[in-house]
């Protein structure tokens, strides 16, 4: 039988690479646990959220085409959700008077209300996960991962 390497035995190559992997897996979790709870609780799926999000963040509204681009998706997947959105009257999609090629989205009242409870549900949810954790232990997972998202982004 042979014995398992201890993580400080193995090369930094490979202890890189360890992290690396258990880092997408934990994301993969937090996000499938994410999918399930919207879903569950709130009857939404996850790409309705962030689009609702945006929306929030931005205020005024956008246009489609600077909504898929700021989600990193196509205009025909902006539009499948942002039409599901509508029906919900979340959303309100408007043609500009000066160009009626492009449509302008923004959030409803309703679609305002509907994502500060949800995002309100989200963060309580977070809070309470990392308030499992020891404060040590999160501002080690903290600075542990902060090297990483400067070399993703580029």
């Amino acid at each position: 039988m042979t014995a398992v390497a201890r993580p400080a035995s193995l090369p930094q190559k490979k202890q890189r690479l360890r992290l690396w992997i258990r880092l997408l897996r934990t994301t993969r979790a937090i996000e499938a646990d994410l999918r399930e709870r919207l879903r569950v609780q709130f009857a939404m799926t996850l790409p309705q959220f962030d689009v609702l999000a945006t929306l929030y963040r931005e205020g005024n509204g956008m246009t489609m085409t600077e909504l898929s681009r700021r989600l990193m998706v196509s205009n025909g997947n902006v539009t499948g959700i942002v039409d599901r959105l509508v029906a919900e009257k979340y959303v309100l999609r408007q043609a500009p008077a000066q160009d009626r090629r492009s449509f302008n989205v923004r959030l409803t009242p309703t679609g305002a209300t509907r994502f500060a409870a949800v995002a309100a549900a989200q963060e309580q949810l977070a809070v309470a996960q990392a308030n499992a954790s020891k404060t040590q232990t999160l501002f080690g997972y903290t600075r542990i991962t902060a090297p990483f998202a400067g070399v993703i982004r580029g």
